[in-house]
């Protein structure tokens, strides 16, 4: 087993546990916010595995973002490169695109914390620092042991955006 850096974060205990019932929801296209189902072929198996993971959608672009770090779904998509998204019982595959740290700095400044702001009563940004550890107000910080990706549908792939 590898160890994990000491600065890298962990998955609160209750994820795994709510990841079952929603995964089960989210298969029978009960919409739940910006949660969706994510399909990655594992890097050592080859086995397809599916999570649910929030997408967040704005302007035609579509990212995924792991506030935990290096869970196993990411590294599954480092490796595999594609996924298949299900929303809404709608499926469709993507290629994933990893942004380096200046992306993904800017992700956090220009798409993350101007949709936490957009909640009322300041809940989003509340729950992105109590929930999911990171403070949008510093996105150079929140962007730290944060991998995220865009995904692009296939055709966007293929044509180089």
């Amino acid at each position: 087993m590898t160890a994990r850096p000491a600065n890298s974060p962990t998955t609160p205990w209750f994820v795994p546990v709510l990841n079952a019932p929603a995964k089960v929801l989210l298969k029978l296209g009960v919409p739940m916010g910006l949660n969706g189902l994510i399909t990655i072929r594992g890097r050592a198996s080859g086995i397809p595995r599916t999570t649910p993971v929030a997408f967040i959608e704005i302007d035609g672009r579509r990212w995924v973002w792991c506030p935990w770090g290096e869970a196993h779904w990411v590294r599954n998509l480092r490796a595999a490169g594609e996924a298949s998204v299900t929303i809404r019982k709608r499926e469709e595959t993507v290629r994933a695109r990893e942004l380096d740290e200046e992306e993904r700095i800017a992700f956090f400044r220009d798409v993350m914390g101007p949709l936490a702001r957009r909640i009322p009563f300041g809940l989003g940004v509340r729950f992105l620092r109590l929930v999911d550890g990171i403070d949008v107000n510093d996105p150079a910080s929140a962007a730290n042991g944060h991998p995220a990706f865009e995904l692009l549908r296939v055709e966007e792939a293929e044509a180089g955006r």
